[in-house]
């Protein structure tokens, strides 16, 4: 059977790398990844992105400068995926491109979302089509617009005969409650993960890297009056449908709550943000999972990390289990990867590509632009 390939490419909240899939969708159901690559992004364009997810000057001509840039280093980053996959660019059917998000306010008035990438660049640079925008349409519908990964949980974790919670551990933890059926699928942003964790831990590592294995947080100690004050944020009360980011969630406003509990040693509050991330989830389990699940399966870098997963265990009621989505067959690195590979997949196949039941959106609806490299 031929091929049918996408190329996933998604670059999550952290801004820490540039994350590449090639899928065979020949058969839908049981889709395959072919090949995968993951790009440290270059720190020059990180600062560039880091930036401008807040209002300055001169930002149109710093958004031109970063989409060209971003769309270079994608372009590597296909690049790389072909040659593993021993593919060409005529083989592909169309790049699906994610973009990187500097604005998510789907609380404003009128609301938006900002995701950049240049698409005709990198459709330009490859000689691949590229989808992209998946985000806007949603939120046209009067939807968060976020997490959209929950209808790809759905196409590919859902068991009739056995409800399924997925979580989701980017730049911002998302939960997944699958219990069968699209139309009652539950899913929503939780709050931070690894972007408070990386950008805490670059504040003090000279702006690079982040915490390998929670080695860093395991120095320190958890703080509970800065964790109560961090608890305390409304973002973490608000009922579903809803989704947040760096709008919400950045490092002015961890270091107001800092300076608020007096001197705090720095691996203290990097422990204790990884505690944030535990109880979030756990609350949001508990509090607006429509049940309890046996089984929690974690995707994402998060669940990479160590002492993140074991706070989670520690966290959550002893009778949920902890796992990654590798024992669903899928490695949890790729996962969001997979994701938008997935939802390029449904707009050629004029396929919807939202939950409303998790958006929030008036209806479901085939997201996303094209843009043809001839």
């Amino acid at each position: 059977m031929a091929g049918d390939y996408y190329i996933g490419i998604m670059s999550g909240t952290s801004m820490d790398a540039i994350d590449a899939v090639v899928v065979d969708f020949a058969n839908p159901k049981q889709a395959e990844l072919r090949a995968s690559y993951s790009l440290a992004m270059p720190r020059a364009l990180q600062q560039s992105l880091l930036a401008l997810c807040h209002s300055g000057d001169n930002e149109v001509e710093r958004i031109a400068a970063a989409e060209a840039a971003f769309a270079e280093a994608c372009a590597l980053v296909v690049a790389e995926v072909l040659a593993q996959a021993q593919l060409k660019a005529t083989d592909i059917t169309a790049i699906a491109s994610h973009g990187q998000t500097i604005r998510h306010q789907p609380q404003a008035k009128p609301p938006y979302t900002v995701q950049i990438g240049d698409p005709m660049r990198l459709a330009l640079l490859t000689a691949i089509p590229v989808i992209s925008e998946f985000r806007r349409k949603d939120i046209l519908l009067g939807g968060e617009g976020a997490p959209l990964v929950p209808a790809y949980h759905q196409a590919v974790f859902a068991r009739a005969d056995q409800p399924t919670a997925i979580l989701n551990l980017g730049g911002i933890a998302n939960i997944t409650w699958l219990p069968g059926a699209a139309d009652a699928v539950t899913g929503f942003d939780t709050g931070p993960a690894n972007t408070l964790l990386d950008q805490w831990y670059q504040a003090h590592h000279n702006g690079q890297g982040f915490d390998e294995g929670g080695n860093w947080a395991a120095q320190g100690q958890v703080h509970p009056q800065l964790l109560a004050r961090l608890l305390s944020d409304p973002y973490f009360n608000r009922q579903p449908p809803k989704s947040t980011g760096r709008d919400d969630f950045h490092l002015p406003w961890l270091t107001a709550h800092i300076q608020a509990c007096g001197d705090i040693a720095a691996t203290d509050v990097q422990r204790t943000l990884v505690a944030l991330s535990a109880k979030t989830v756990a609350d949001a389990v508990e509090r607006f999972l429509p049940q309890q699940p046996q089984r929690l399966y974690v995707c994402g870098g998060g669940a990479l990390n160590p002492l993140l997963m074991e706070a989670l265990q520690q966290a959550l009621p002893r009778t949920i289990t902890l796992a990654t989505t590798e024992q669903l067959g899928v490695e949890p690195q790729w996962v969001e990867a997979m994701a938008f590979a997935w939802l390029g997949w449904c707009f050629e196949h004029k396929k919807p590509g939202n939950l409303p039941a998790v958006t929030g959106a008036s209806s479901p609806a085939i997201l996303g632009v094209k843009y043809l490299p001839d």
